[in-house]
């Protein structure tokens, strides 16, 4: 299998790349969703993602990617498992076209034929558990694949009850989703169900566009040597992931920042506490990759934009898209 392109890389993207990061550090920050023009590095940046997420350990063979303590289909929970594998943290891609049986798991037809056994078949869900959920042009996922996705993010489980099926696994994973909006917009549903929103547009500035081409056109023809040259950046970034996982649980959140966050909510009226939540979590991990021990105001003010902008209940008297608002807000809230 052929290695994606170094996420270190990636020209420009800033905002993109740093909500990634934050998804990889803490999980529970509730995914990224990326919308932009086409050819902007979307699908380019998730996939790259893969090649910087440190190893996880499993049990060996599983389908569902379990660590000792889960409980899963044929695995007897009362026996503990010592032995466990390292294996790369799964990015799973979820096809448009595919079907429900595909996303969830089914009978194992050949198994049932041949031998009257009744066992299942594990889907793509089973593959994601935890690791990452990539839908390319998320805003044309069938609704019912919407639904059933809604479904398993908020339990982080699946549930089959089918052909005399009654099956149930972990299912816990980032929810990765990108897509151009001009294509169409998103169910209110499952927007609520990102934890970030990053906008992305195609560079400005002429010397980037020379530069993303250039690195493009290296990697194509020569790609081990744009690999090689690119190796130390990635470890550097890996590192820092896995650094920033370790420290997370110790990061401190002083009550001026949660009471900012508030204000920040209350200010660009989002609805729900939710926001207030994700701007916390986010701006701990933030300050986690930072190396820092407490999380800042200003950290509040960076990711505010990502975590709150897809939050924004319309207003038809404020022509200014939700980026601006939201900037508006933090300048009069936060100064």
């Amino acid at each position: 299998m052929s290695k994606p392109f170094p996420f270190s890389a990636i020209v420009g993207q800033d905002e993109m790349k740093h909500a990634l990061m934050i998804a990889a550090v803490d999980p529970s920050v509730g995914g990224v969703l990326v919308f932009g023009d086409r050819g902007t590095g979307k699908s380019t940046a998730v996939r790259a993602l893969a090649g910087l997420l440190p190893p996880i350990s499993v049990r060996p063979d599983c389908p569902y990617n379990s660590a000792p303590g889960d409980v899963v289909p044929g695995r007897n929970p009362d026996i503990k498992e010592a032995k466990t594998v390292k294996v790369p943290t799964p990015v799973v891609d979820l096809p448009l076209g595919a079907t429900e049986d595909r996303v969830v798991g089914t009978l194992d037809l050949e198994r049932a034929l041949s031998t009257g056994e009744k066992r299942f078949e594990p889907g793509l869900l089973a593959r994601a558990n935890r690791g990452f959920l990539y839908i390319d042009e998320v805003n044309l996922l069938e609704d019912h694949l919407v639904d059933l996705l809604l479904d398993v993010a908020a339990s982080g489980e699946n549930v089959v009850e089918r052909e005399g099926l009654s099956v149930r696994h972990p299912a816990r994973f980032v929810l990765v989703g990108s897509g151009n909006p001009e294509e169409g917009e998103l169910r209110p549903q499952l927007l609520d169900r990102f934890g970030l929103s990053v906008e992305i547009g195609s560079p400005t500035e002429i010397s980037d566009r020379v530069e993303v081409i250039k690195r493009r056109d290296t990697f194509e023809r020569d790609r081990e040597t744009f690999l090689e040259a690119w190796a130390a950046q990635e470890d550097k970034a890996q590192k820092r992931i896995v650094s920033a996982r370790k420290a997370l649980p110790k990061v401190e959140t002083p009550d001026e920042v949660i009471e900012a966050a508030a204000r920040l909510c209350q200010a660009v009226g989002s609805d729900g506490l939710r926001g207030e939540l994700t701007l916390i979590r986010t701006a701990r991990a933030s300050a986690a990759l930072s190396r820092r021990k407490k999380v800042k105001v200003e950290d509040i003010a960076q990711v505010a934009a990502p975590a709150l902008r897809h939050r924004l209940r319309r207003d038809p008297l404020d022509e200014t898209g939700s980026t601006a608002r939201i900037a508006r807000a933090v300048s009069e809230t936060l100064g």
